[in-house]
């Protein structure tokens, strides 16, 4: 297996990098995050030219057929700028259309998504946050076309165009619908809802007697459970790997500071207090990257591991995010989390990472579920 990125990956990367640098560096995040919207419009079509948001549709609908080992690299340097935007949400609509639309609907709603003209979004949780099937109890009639409940946490829900209903259509563990529900659509109503980290969005979205016509009904039941597991790895894998990016930039931040910061005639970096904890968040984010790389490796094979690697690259990078963030507040000292200071925005990307697509207790009972104990 060759572990590194082709050359074609690392352009991509490097593209991608200076226009985040070019248009999104932190000082424009803030701007943008405390904007209504919470993203730039203008950016969202300039990253549509570019080809992110088609980035893994198919070609016959304007994508580039790419798979997620490719989304890595443009999420990672996502990731590192905090880049306020609703791709992972669009991205994981796009896959859902993708794996269990026909080909109508693919040709109905990809090449709008792919275009940036519609932003999607899934809308997978209720009230209880539970992970899994388990926790989908939103049901349609009997016939599956009247709709009434809410689903909430739902990213980027005050922006989406589409959203990926996830409803019961029976009494079975995996009795599931996916269904897409367009904001026009008469009874819809989203909403964002106030947040820790304003450069990621979460919200609710009601449906009043909202009316499913066939042709919004994605695939067959059997196949929708399976395909909103899939679902949950690709988010769990998608958010990880911003995570990724994140933590790179809270190290170089604080490894940064370390080195101007003079306590005792000398820079605090050469204490033996502030090399570990640098030394540790620098061990921690290898892991985790390592780890969220052979995941997306494996959601692109189609490998047996898919779900097991999944989890584990989730359950470590929601602890190790969180531990850096935390690590980098501390080593800032008391400027650490005032609000002109950079570093308090990596710990608050932490905090809302680390329950999405499951936390990391989650993740960890189910690596030991899938492993067998």
């Amino acid at each position: 297996m060759n572990f590194g990125f082709t050359e074609e990956q690392e352009l991509l990367r490097s593209e991608v990098r200076k226009f985040l640098d070019d248009n999104c560096p932190l000082e424009e995040v803030r701007k943008i995050s405390e904007s209504p919207e919470g993203f730039s419009r203008e950016v969202w079509k300039q990253i549509a030219e570019l080809g992110w948001l088609g980035l893994t549709v198919p070609e016959e609908h304007g994508g580039a057929d790419l798979g997620w080992v490719d989304l890595v690299v443009i999420l990672e340097e996502a990731g590192r700028t905090l880049f306020p935007s609703p791709l992972i949400s669009t991205t994981l609509a796009a896959a859902a259309i993708r794996e269990s639309g026909s080909a109508e609907q693919q040709a109905r709603w990809l090449p709008r998504i792919a275009d940036g003209s519609a932003i999607g979004t899934l809308a997978l949780l209720e009230a209880d946050d539970i992970q899994g099937a388990e926790g989908i109890r939103l049901r349609a009639t009997e016939d599956a076309t009247l709709l009434d409940g809410e689903k909430l946490f739902v990213c980027d829900a005050g922006a989406a165009d589409l959203f990926v209903v996830a409803l019961r259509s029976g009494d079975g563990p995996m009795d599931l619908r996916l269904a897409v529900v367009e904001r026009g659509a008469e009874g819809v109503a989203s909403e964002d809802l106030p947040g820790i980290d304003l450069t990621k969005r979460l919200g609710r979205v009601r449906f009043d007697g909202v009316r499913l016509a066939p042709e919004d009904l994605l695939g067959g039941g059997g196949h929708a459970g399976a395909v909103t597991t899939r679902l949950q790895d690709l988010g769990a894998v998608a958010v990880a790997a911003e995570m990724v990016g994140a933590a790179e930039a809270a190290l170089q931040l604080t490894v940064g500071y370390s080195q101007e910061r003079v306590q005792f005639g000398q820079p605090i970096g050469t204490f033996q207090g502030v090399k570990h904890p640098l030394a540790e968040m620098y061990v921690d984010i290898e892991s985790f990257r390592s780890l969220v790389y052979y995941a997306a490796w494996c959601l692109d094979e189609g490998h047996e591991d898919a779900a097991l690697a999944a989890s584990r690259a989730k359950a470590y990078a929601s602890e190790a995010l969180a531990r850096i963030g935390i690590d980098a507040i501390q080593l800032h000292g008391g400027i650490g989390y005032t609000w002109e200071y950079d570093a308090q925005l990596y710990l608050k990307r932490a905090k809302w990472a680390r329950p999405m697509f499951g936390d990391a207790d989650y993740h960890y009972e189910r690596v030991a579920s899938l492993g067998g104990l």
